[in-house]
């Protein structure tokens, strides 16, 4: 218990001193002149000599050098970092759909690690860990002020042995996990036609909804997305969900690619650089893919980044419903700047911002209908203790099993939930799809209203050309 305390408290000392930082006023930036910056320099030079020439073991030249570099672009920003050569070939190689490691996309939060989200179907998913879980442990060893790339190179390793995980949630429950590294094959989209839980499928009446699922921003996304709606549409669906939930985000130019798939025109983003003049706007092209059909986006606080900017694309436009819960907060834009000698820095360059202006940038995303997700309890035993069969000397069911037989049975069918049955089960996901029957049948109505609205309009037209024929 007292170990637990003080972990919590070593957790959240720097959040509470961050607290007390912002209700300072912010001092403004006093730049350095190029004589500072040269003496600057000079003293970094000075304390890589002194420290290597001086500490009581052999010190690594290149580890020294490469934190130092870290500590510099952390200074700016959770998200701006050194990449040495292994790293930037791996960040390339994630990028385009595998990687090694757990699955599990971490952040820099204060000192500590957290955990934007998992990754579908990785080990981190299967294990349980939640978007917004704090890593405080790994192997045993304390993760506060490693830098983001430390972190997860401890995390890394062969495909088949394990690491130990501490997790702390955000309700303050500490865990300890053992998961097994994997190759991670990163599925940008799946898709598939859904009914609603307890409908009969075989009905031809029960509305069929197409359910596209993107867990991530990649460089096949767009091309993933637009195969995804073709199959949809030729299965006649009447609407849509779009689930980005629990998805950390990815290439900007996914995001964007992704938006236009659904939209004919509009604004889809903004990017807003360093100086006033960087400002770039990304409308969209004609041509709806899904073809004016109801869209809801499902979000909650682990969509960050590019999910954003397509929640918030789709929720501007008036082309989408956003339900699920708050989203991450991420509005920020990253990009490579290779060194040319195979190491490169991953660095901010500048915020993004909806097509209404508002930048999410430790906001997120409000949704249109709030929908937290929940499960049904089972407040009933399925069997009593106290029934006709608990009195003494009660009859007996010649024609019943023995109650050993039943619960072998019964054990025989505990087997794992189908697709079906975890779809009856995400609250989220069947509010959702009731959402878009509903929105189906809005549409339905206002088109039948219009379409008689026309009909009296060219009945009134009809009738004053014949009067006016009449006078004459």
């Amino acid at each position: 218990m007292l170990k637990n305390l003080l972990l919590l408290i070593a957790l959240f000392t720097p959040f509470i001193a961050d607290a007390a930082t912002k209700k300072k006023k912010e001092e403004p930036i006093v730049h350095l002149t190029d004589e500072q910056i040269y003496n600057e320099l000079k003293k970094l030079a000075l304390v890589f000599e002194v420290a290597r020439e001086n500490f009581v073991e052999e010190a690594d030249e290149k580890k020294m050098l490469e934190a130092a570099m870290n500590g510099m672009l952390g200074a700016l920003d959770p998200h701006s970092s050194y990449l040495s050569q292994d790293d930037f070939k791996e960040f390339s190689d994630k990028s385009h759909g595998e990687f090694g490691g757990l699955g599990i996309q971490i952040t820099s939060d204060k000192g500590a690690v957290r955990v934007i989200s998992p990754i579908d179907d990785t080990p981190a998913d299967k294990a349980g860990i939640k978007a917004g879980d704090y890593i405080t442990h790994i192997d045993g060893e304390q993760v506060f002020d490693l830098t983001l790339n430390q972190a997860v190179k401890k995390m890394k390793g062969r495909p088949g042995t394990k690491v130990k995980l501490t997790i702390v949630s955000e309700d303050g429950e500490t865990k300890n996990l053992t998961l097994k590294r994997d190759i991670i094959k990163v599925k940008s989209v799946k898709f598939e036609e859904k009914t609603m839980a307890n409908a009969d499928p075989d009905d031809k009446d029960t509305p069929k909804i197409g359910y596209v699922r993107i867990s991530d921003f990649g460089a096949t996304t767009a091309r993933d997305l637009k195969e995804a709606l073709e199959s949809l549409e030729k299965k006649k669906v009447r609407g849509y969900v779009l689930d980005v939930r629990n998805n950390p985000g990815g290439y900007l130019t996914a995001a964007i690619d992704v938006s236009d798939a659904f939209l004919d025109s509009g604004e889809i983003v903004s990017t807003r650089g360093k100086r006033e003049t960087d400002i770039e706007r990304v409308h969209a092209k004609p041509g709806d893919l899904a073809n004016g059909k109801p869209v809801v986006v499902l979000i909650n606080h682990g969509s960050a980044s590019a999910s954003e900017i397509v929640a918030g694309a789709l929720q501007d436009n008036g082309r989408g419903l956003v339900m699920g819960s708050q989203s991450f907060g991420k509005g920020s834009v990253q990009q490579q700047k290779p060194l040319g000698d195979g190491t490169a820095i991953h660095i901010t360059i500048a915020r993004y911002y909806t097509p209404s202006g508002k930048s999410i940038q430790n906001e997120g995303i409000t949704p249109d209908v709030e929908v937290l997700q929940s499960k049904i309890e089972v407040l009933e035993k399925k069997e009593s203790m106290y029934s006709e069969a608990s009195f003494k000397n009660s009859l007996k069911n010649e024609q019943s099993k023995k109650k050993s037989d039943k619960k072998e049975d019964d054990d025989d069918k505990e087997k794992e939930l189908t697709d079906e049955e975890k779809d009856a089960l995400d609250y989220q996901l069947q509010r959702a799809m009731d959402m878009v029957i509903a929105m189906e049948k809005l549409q339905a109505k206002k088109d039948a209203k219009t379409s008689d609205d026309k009909k009296t309009d060219d009945v009134k037209k009809s009738e004053k050309t014949e009067k006016k024929e009449q006078k004459k």
